[in-house]
């Protein structure tokens, strides 16, 4: 069972955890097989459960875990009634007390030992997959990543995944071919089949979307480094980023080194899975400014266009509307051509990206 561990780090703990202030401020979780009761365990399992079948209404994991943790560790009861102000009644300034105290109540049963508040940082997609990238290059994924640790990388992914097979740059984004791609290889390198590997045919599912949408030549510049670095790309096909040379005319280009790791049988798997033509068929330079086009839904954009057109006036004016912006606390601006400016430049916008009918 997994443990958050507040303030605690060293040598006894983990070679490689260190610290400049003791470790305040320090979360870490541990996994401890002997750790929980079995009731704690079900807890546990029935709070993923009911995650992962409302993964796509709700996206964050709201820090669930480590949430019951502390509470359980705390004991914690409310203590305070519940405070509800029904329809036509007035707010009091008793209930309002009310609700702050109970607020105050659960959040001080959520602070760590060493006064602060722990929290996920989570939320982009591209992150954890090139640090796996990098163990597994290195040859360091085993003794990093033991595994418990794996299984709650999987774990991540599986949760995460759209219900189109693919993963956004961040849990709340559409599919894109960039996290996508090294979600794949992430879950390959951590031991899932091509096929029937992950939760829910994860793999298989991901795989469909990478090849559906044109393969990994379809990546951006920075998954294109990536993949180039893992012997998945060639480096002719990859445009060359250090930012020094951004200023230089396009003519100039120029890598700062061209590094590729063990080209180890998983890399020639993948090379077979991830492209729509042979690996060396493949003509790099004519695929470097290739990107893939991730479908969204249009639906949210034709209510703003509707919302747009038909807040103009006869004339071709909008509405004067109230102020609503306040800057330094006390000054508030008023431009009075935001009015024409911003609905002009979002139906110009619209009319421009988002494929319309034309009358018949």
């Amino acid at each position: 069972m997994w443990k958050l561990k507040i303030a605690e780090g060293g040598e006894d703990s983990s070679p490689y955890i260190y610290s400049t202030n003791n470790f305040v401020g320090r979360q870490t979780w541990e996994f401890d097989p002997d750790a929980g009761t079995d009731e704690e365990r079900a807890e546990v399992d029935d709070a993923r459960l009911q995650f992962y079948n409302n993964r796509y209404q709700v996206k964050p994991s709201g820090d669930l875990l480590w949430r019951m943790q502390f509470l359980r560790e705390k004991k914690f009861k409310p203590t305070i009634p519940p405070v509800k102000i029904e329809d036509g009644e007035a707010i009091t300034h008793e209930k309002t007390t009310d609700a702050l105290r109970r607020s105050v109540h659960f959040f001080s049963a959520l602070q760590a030992s060493d006064g602060h508040w722990p929290a996920e940082n989570a939320g982009p997609l591209f992150f954890l997959p090139p640090l796996v990238i990098c163990m597994y290059i290195t040859g360091h994924l085993n003794s990093v990543f033991p595994e418990e640790h794996r299984k709650e990388i999987l774990r991540y992914l599986y949760y995460h995944q759209n219900e189109d097979g693919g993963w956004g740059l961040h849990i709340e984004g559409h599919s894109t071919m960039f996290s996508t791609g090294l979600s794949y290889i992430c879950m390959r390198i951590l031991g899932e089949g091509p096929d029937d590997g992950g939760q829910d045919n994860a793999c298989s599912r991901a795989r469909k979307w990478i090849l559906d949408h044109g393969g990994v030549t379809h990546m951006p510049s920075w998954g294109k480094t990536w993949l180039s670095i893992l012997g998945l790309f060639d480096w002719s096909g990859s445009n060359p980023m250090p930012p020094e040379f951004w200023i230089l005319p396009s003519l100039i280009s120029s890598y700062a080194s061209r590094f590729v790791g063990p080209i180890t049988p998983l890399i020639l798997q993948l090379r077979e899975e991830l492209f729509i033509q042979p690996y060396n068929e493949i003509n790099w330079k004519k695929v470097r400014h290739l990107c893939a086009k991730a479908e969204r839904d249009p639906t949210p954009l034709h209510r703003a266009a509707k919302f747009i057109i038909n807040s103009q006036l006869e004339n071709g004016d909008f509405p004067q509307q109230e102020i609503t912006g306040v800057f330094m606390k006390n000054c508030m601006l008023h431009y009075a051509a935001y009015r024409n400016i911003y609905p002009l430049w979002a139906l110009a916008e619209y009319r421009k990206r988002v494929p319309l009918p034309s009358k018949a």
